[in-house]
C-alpha cells in the first residue's frame, strides 16, 4: 500500500519540459510517494519534517469546531453555553438523541487515522538523513501524538483496541477486542513517561514554538491518571465493565494525580500569567504548556462577539453563554451569588463581580468597539425577529483581545490551549483534598482567585471560607475549574469523570431577559431549554459502523 502527501509541485521548484510526447499520468504527479517520502538523498529530511508536521493537524482543537469550522463550543452540549441557531447537532448531548449513528464528537475515525500515521513515520523515520537531535524530538513527538488521540478515545468510549507500533493492512485480523480500561491508561502512562525526557525542555525556543515541550507529556499523563482516579473509573464501572473503568476503587490512585503534577511544577518553568486574559492572545507565555497552533486571524470574535456591529466588523455571535454559568462566578469578594450575605445585588447583577466573568461573557453594557453592547430586549446586539442573535441575554467573551476602543478588530492569536498551569493548578487541589489536604488545596485555588483579580479580604484567604471541610471544599474546586477552564473542553468531561452529569445535565438552562426603561434596566431570568441526561451517555457509543465491521468491538452500556 502506497502513502502520499500532497503538495505543490511549484513548492518543489519542478520544472516540467514540454515535449510532442504525451504520456498518460497513471497517478497526480505532485503526489510524492512513499519511496521518496523516506529517501536516504533527501538530505535535509524536509519530506519527513513535513510528514511529521501533517500528523500535528491530529491534535485535537477547541473553539468553534463541533459541526465544522463555523460550528459550536462542546460547552453548548454541557449547559455553559446553547448555540444562538436552534437545532444544532451538539444539542444532541443535552436533548437526548445522541446514538450510535448520530454523534457529533466521535472522533473515532479521526483518532484511529492519525495512530496509523504516527506508527508509519515511527517504521520510516530513521532511513532519512538528519541530526540525532532532530530524530529524538521528532520521534517522542510523533509518540506523544499518539498518546493524546489514545486519550481522546479512551474518555469517550473506555477501554479500545491497541494497537501499538503495528501498521495494519487488509491482510491482516481487523476484529480487535478492546483493550481493558486499565491497560489504555498504563499504555498512555507508559508512552509520556518513555518519551518525557526526549522531548525538547523548557524553554522553547522561539524558532520551534509550538512544538511538543517536555512538559506536555507529564500534564497528559496528569490528566489520564485524574480521570482514573475520578469518581466515574475508579471503581464500580458501568455494567460492571472493566472496559469502562477500574473494577475496584483504589483511593491511592489519587497519589498519583498528586505526584504528576508535582513532577511538572518540578520544572521550575510554568507559572502563571499576571493577567488572565493575556494567557489566551499572548502567543508565547509560561502559563501555556501546549496550544494547537493557528495563524493570527479574528475569527474567534468574527464568530462569536455581538451581531450588532456593521462589515468590516459585522459578527455571527454562535455562542450564547447561560445564566446556569453566569451564576458561578462569585463575587468581587469571592462568595457565592447565592451565600448569605454576599455582596451581590439582584438589580445590578454584574456589578461587585469576579473579573473573570466580564472576561468569559459579554454583559450588558460591557465596552466593544467604542459603544456598550446592548443585549437588552430590542438592543442593537438583541434585536429579535429571525436574525441569529443570543438565546440568553449574553455572548462568548473568552479568547478575544481588548477592542473596546477600537473601531475594526485586527489580526489576533487564537491558539486554543490544550494543557495550561492554572489546570495543573486545578488538578493539584482537586487530589490534595481528596487525600485530605484540604488546606494545601485551598492554597493553589488562592494563587488563582488572586491572579483573577478577587479582593483578598482581611484573613487573605480570598473569599473561601474559613474552616472548611472536605465536601465543601470538593465543590469549591469544581466550581473553579468551571469558571476558570471555561470553554476550554473541561466541563463537558469534567460532569462525566465526577459522576454527577445526572444532576448537573438535568434541569432547566437560564438566560437572562433584560428590559430598558430609558436609562435604567430590569432583569429576569427566563428559561431558555431543558437538559436531558441519561446514564448511558457518561461513556458515549461507540460508531455503528465499527460495530458492525468488528464483530469483537463490544459495545458500550446503553447502547
Amino acid at each position: 500500500m502506497k502513502y502520499t502527501l500532497r503538495i505543490s509541485v511549484l513548492a518543489l521548484g519542478l520544472a516540467w519540459a514540454t515535449t510532442a510526447c504525451k504520456r498518460v499520468e497513471t497517478e497526480p504527479r505532485d503526489f510524492i510517494q512513499e519511496d521518496l517520502m523516506w529517501d536516504e538523498k533527501d538530505k535535509n529530511a524536509t519530506l519527513a519534517a513535513w510528514f511529521l508536521n501533517d500528523i500535528y493537524n491530529y491534535l485535537p482543537g477547541g473553539f468553534n469546531r463541533i459541526s465544522g469550522g463555523n460550528g459550536d463550543f462542546l460547552e453548548a452540549g454541557a449547559g455553559e453555553a446553547v448555540p444562538s441557531r436552534f437545532n444544532r447537532p451538539v444539542e444532541y448531548y443535552t436533548n437526548g438523541t445522541v446514538s450510535a449513528i448520530n454523534n457529533p464528537d466521535p472522533y473515532w475515525g479521526n483518532s484511529y487515522a492519525g495512530i496509523r500515521r504516527v506508527n508509519i513515520f515511527l517504521a520510516n523515520v530513521d532511513k532519512v538523513p538528519t541530526t540525532a537531535d532532530n530524530l529524538k524530538w521528532w520521534k517522542a513527538e510523533a509518540r506523544f501524538i499518539r498518546a493524546m488521540l489514545w486519550f481522546e478515545l479512551l474518555k469517550r468510549y473506555g477501554g479500545v483496541p491497541l494497537i501499538g507500533d503495528r501498521i495494519l493492512t487488509e491482510d491482516d485480523d481487523l476484529e480487535l477486542p478492546r483493550n481493558t480500561y486499565a491497560e489504555c491508561v498504563d499504555y498512555i502512562v507508559s508512552e509520556c513517561d518513555d518519551i518525557k525526557g526526549l522531548l525538547r525542555p523548557e524553554p522553547i525556543p522561539d524558532s520551534d514554538w509550538g512544538r511538543i515541550p517536555r512538559g506536555a507529556a507529564i500534564a497528559l499523563k496528569t490528566r489520564v491518571l485524574l480521570y482514573g482516579a475520578s469518581p466515574l473509573n475508579n471503581g464500580d464501572p458501568l455494567n460492571g465493565s472493566d472496559l469502562n473503568g477500574y473494577p475496584t476503587p483504589d483511593a491511592s490512585r489519587w497519589q498519583r494525580v498528586l505526584a504528576g503534577c508535582e513532577e511538572l511544577r518540578a520544572l521550575n518553568y510554568y507559572a502563571l500569567q499576571p493577567s488572565f486574559s493575556n494567557v489566551f492572545i499572548v502567543k508565547k507565555n509560561t502559563e501555556i504548556i501546549l496550544a494547537k497552533q493557528s495563524g493570527n486571524s479574528t475569527n474567534i470574535e468574527s464568530l462569536n462577539a455581538p451581531v450588532g456591529y456593521a462589515a468590516p466588523t459585522a459578527s455571527q455571535g454562535l455562542t450564547s453563554p447561560t445564566q446556569n454559568l453566569v451564576d458561578a462566578f462569585p463575587t468581587l469578594t469571592g462568595r457565592a451569588i447565592t451565600e448569605a450575605g454576599a455582596d451581590y445585588n439582584a438589580s445590578a447583577p454584574y456589578t461587585n463581580r469576579d473579573p473573570r466573568l466580564a472576561l468569559t461573557v459579554f454583559i450588558n453594557g460591557a465596552r466593544w468597539l467604542t459603544r456598550p453592547v446592548e443585549t437588552f430586549d430590542g438592543g442593537r446586539d438583541r434585536p429579535g425577529g429571525s436574525l441569529v442573535q443570543t438565546r440568553t441575554g449574553y455572548y462568548l467573551r473568552k479568547f478575544m483581545a481588548d477592542f473596546s476602543n477600537t473601531t475594526t478588530y485586527t489580526n489576533q492569536s487564537h491558539n486554543f490551549p490544550l494543557f495550561r498551569y492554572a489546570e495543573t493548578l486545578l488538578t493539584y487541589a482537586e487530589a490534595l483534598n481528596e487525600v485530605g489536604r484540604t488546606s494545601d488545596a485551598v492554597t493553589q485555588l488562592i494563587e488563582l482567585r488572586k491572579r483573577a483579580g478577587i479582593t483578598a479580604g482581611a484573613n487573605m484567604r480570598y473569599g473561601i471560607k474559613t474552616p472548611i471541610n472536605q465536601t465543601e471544599a470538593r465543590e469549591l474546586i469544581r466550581n473553579e475549574r468551571r469558571i476558570e477552564l471555561a470553554f476550554e473542553e473541561h466541563r463537558f468531561w469534567d460532569v462525566r469523570r465526577w459522576k454527577i452529569a445526572e444532576t448537573a445535565l438535568n434541569g432547566p438552562l437560564y438566560g437572562m431577559q433584560i428590559v430598558r426603561n430609558g436609562t435604567t434596566f430590569t432583569y429576569n431570568r427566563q428559561q431558555v431549554g431543558t437538559m436531558t441526561f441519561k446514564p448511558n451517555l457518561y461513556y458515549l457509543p461507540i460508531p455503528f459502523d465499527e460495530t458492525t465491521k468488528n464483530r469483537n468491538l463490544i459495545q458500550n452500556p446503553g447502547w
